[in-house]
């Protein structure tokens, strides 16, 4: 019997090339991306640039040609995103109006089984401490990233409703067994190169923010595209661990992970805060630091999920936690500082290799 055809966009991300492995053995997988890199038997790589009109509708032409007009499942993962502020062009460029011709594209010469969309938990507005946000809570984007998922959930469901199946995934952070979250690995950095920016906090320690292990949200992908023809037509999933870790128990976990002592945390006024993330950015006798002016406003925001739905339709909770996962973080930054520095793409710091902290 003839595979059924997946197709996913942005498969030489982290996501998508992770979905791809998980779907090849049982599916012919389709993967589409503007940057082609990493191999996978058995998996048909197409050039795909979705900010590009022209180039999208030679690629789904190419689709249609090679392999004909029947894809079980579209795993529509690409996407824009910079923690920089600002972009809108970029993300309105990629993120919505790629979507848009994607959608025509396919509603137009393909008949699609169901259609995923990765958006983010950040749709929402952030709850209060002991709260939690399910899919009916309040939708109110605070920067552009989050506020390019909005527009594209609604373009969405304006352009699928009554045509053919989808689901909205809304994504918590994501990470792995070797970390690969840039909050995460940051937050890290600073504690482990002692740096003063790593006992201040501009919002709330006791807040948090919700995260989940890719092995999971891949779990949850895959269970969505088996259970497709089961689930209703139209469905919005959070997909998140139910515990929320405040700032301050990370702090406090990596410290004595790294050091076997408390780190100290200190609250600071956000004027002031601002000031010296302004000052981080532009003056040049200071190192470049990841906090930005824009994120201190955001900084008291916290997410805890009900994730209720995602069990219910997809069968499906989190096997991982954050807190059990930290650990396998430091121990491989004390065993091999420059690998795990590498992988998380951070920047070494002047003194790093000085003291055997940067030797193997």
């Amino acid at each position: 019997m003839e595979k059924e055809i997946v197709l996913i966009t942005g498969c030489s991300g982290r996501i998508g090339f992770r979905c791809a492995e998980k779907f090849s053995p049982e599916f012919r997988v389709l993967g589409a991306d503007v940057f082609l890199v990493g191999h996978l038997p058995g998996i048909e790589l197409i050039g795909i640039d979705l900010g590009s009109k022209k180039n999208l509708q030679e690629g789904l032409s190419i689709i249609k040609e090679r392999f004909g007009n029947k894809i079980a499942s579209v795993i529509h993962l690409a996407a824009y995103y910079s923690f920089t502020k600002g972009h809108w062009g970029e993300y309105e460029r990629i993120t919505i109006n790629g979507t848009k011709n994607l959608l025509e594209g396919l509603l137009k010469d393909f008949e699609v089984g169901q259609f995923i969309f990765s958006s983010t938990m950040l749709v929402h507005a952030p709850c209060k401490k002991g709260e939690k946000i399910n899919e009916q809570s309040p939708v109110v984007p605070t920067w552009n990233y989050p506020k390019s998922k909005v527009i594209t959930e609604k373009l969405i469901h304006d352009k699928l409703h009554g045509k053919f199946p989808y689901v909205i995934f809304r994504i918590a952070g994501v990470y792995d067994d070797g970390c690969h979250s840039i909050p995460l690995s940051n937050q890290i950095q600073r504690i482990y190169e002692k740096q003063l920016e790593g006992h201040l906090f501009s919002g709330d320690p006791s807040h948090g923010a919700a995260f989940i292990h890719m092995d999971d949200l891949i779990a949850a992908i895959y269970s969505a595209v088996k259970k497709r023809k089961e689930l209703p037509p139209e469905l919005v999933l959070l997909l998140g661990e139910p515990e929320t870790m405040s700032y301050d128990e990370i702090q406090r976990e990596i410290s004595k992970l790294l050091f076997g002592k408390a780190w100290k945390t200190w609250s600071v006024p956000k004027p002031l805060a601002k000031i010296g993330a302004w000052g981080m950015q532009i003056l040049p006798f200071f190192k470049k630091g990841f906090i930005q002016p824009w994120m201190i406003d955001i900084a008291d925001d916290h997410y805890e999920l009900d994730i209720t739905n995602a069990k219910k339709y997809l069968n499906w909770q989190p096997k991982h936690h954050l807190r059990e996962t930290i650990p396998l973080w430091i121990n491989q930054l004390k065993r091999e500082p420059v690998a795990w520095y590498d992988a998380n793409k951070l920047k070494f710091p002047p003194n790093f290799f000085k003291g055997g902290r940067g030797k193997n």
